[in-house]
């Protein structure tokens, strides 16, 4: 192997939709915005399609172009950051459904696409995105008017179960929602989780598809194999890698992989947080993680690999991530464009 191979599991892509879609008793879509979080919407979308999603969210409406070609006709592709300046040409030719989040969205959308579908986003205290208490109250008899296909907003804290902000959410939903006779969506994949009270008619969970918390029951995605540049041994009292962060304490065999933070693998990380994995034996990271190669001590092995593992079963985004002081998006969402990326499933 002479380059970092990145290989991303379909099937347990797949498995973690139907997981997380047993929970609820209401439709389950699929978030693939970012590319499908880093791993390729396209395939990703054909791959959650064929599980059973039949509608997808993305960011923005460039983004439901490539899904779009990808899934083909008769699949439902919600725009999150609704009908922008210059999208309806996009929304009308691709069949995309944004989703307004203003009272300039909305009166936009219906001069230029009338008639064309489209959802409504409600601001329930995250103050992102979404159309405020006032402004709803405004125009939601107008907007109700015009058959929306969805009323959604988005939780601030799902990912802890325990804080006040999500019921508070979730009463403010039902205030500005009840009674009205159109499908609602609240719950992301923190959301799902939360229960059967933030479910609503459709969920849509993004992270926990690809195995990142808070769905601890993830099965993980992406794995990730650095192929051996060199191996050398170094003595003790000799230093390794940028600022001599490292020293060695006993004779070391020391190998350089080729990957670093240029290809996504934080800088942070390197700070004796993480390992690299030969079969089941886990080896340190040892000094800074560089632009292009990361440095592994394996002394103890019984002989030289010819790649190391960084993304596994047991060390997984999160476990990165936790290293790095940031969450398992950025992670996924940073993994680069030199891997050689493997699709199994």
């Amino acid at each position: 192997m002479s380059t970092a191979k990145l290989t991303i599991d379909l099937d347990a892509l797949a498995t973690n939709w139907r997981s997380l879609d047993a929970k609820t008793n209401c439709e389950t879509a699929a978030v693939v915005k970012a590319n499908g979080y880093g791993l390729d919407a396209g395939r990703v979308g054909q791959a959650l399609a064929k599980a059973g999603a039949r509608n997808f969210f993305v960011a923005a409406a460039e983004e439901g172009v490539a899904l779009r070609r990808a899934v083909g006709p008769g699949i439902g592709i919600s725009v999150f950051s609704g009908h922008m300046e210059g999208d309806a040409h996009i929304l009308k030719e691709f069949a995309l459904t944004p989703m307004l989040n203003s009272v300039d969205q909305m009166l936009r959308h219906f001069e230029a696409l009338p008639g064309h579908p489209f959802g409504i986003q409600l601001d329930t205290g995250m103050n992102r995105l979404g159309m405020e208490r006032s402004e709803w109250a405004a125009v939601a008899e107008i907007a109700l008017g015009q058959n929306p296909v969805l009323i959604m907003s988005h939780l601030a804290c799902a990912d802890d179960p325990t804080h006040e902000m999500n019921a508070r959410q979730l009463r403010e939903f039902h205030d500005l929602t009840d009674g009205i006779q159109v499908p609602r969506s609240l719950a992301a994949t923190g959301g799902i989780l939360l229960g059967p009270e933030y479910h609503f008619d459709l969920c849509r969970p993004g992270i926990g598809l690809y195995g990142g918390a808070p769905y601890s029951d993830a099965v993980p995605v992406v794995s990730l194999d650095l192929p051996v540049i060199q191996i050398r041994d170094v003595e003790p009292g000799e230093a390794v890698g940028y600022s001599n962060t490292w020293t060695a304490q006993r004779p070391s065999r020391v190998a350089t992989v080729a990957a670093g933070y240029a290809d996504g693998l934080i800088r942070a990380m390197g700070s004796g947080a993480i390992v690299a994995y030969a079969g089941e034996t886990a080896c340190p990271v040892v000094g800074r993680i560089s632009m292009d190669l990361i440095t592994i001590d394996i002394t103890d092995l019984n002989g030289d690999p010819e790649a190391l593992s960084l993304l596994n079963p047991v060390q997984t985004i999160e476990t990165l991530a936790d290293a790095a002081g940031t969450i398992g998006y950025e992670i996924l969402t940073s993994l680069g464009h030199r891997y050689a990326r493997a699709y199994r499933g």
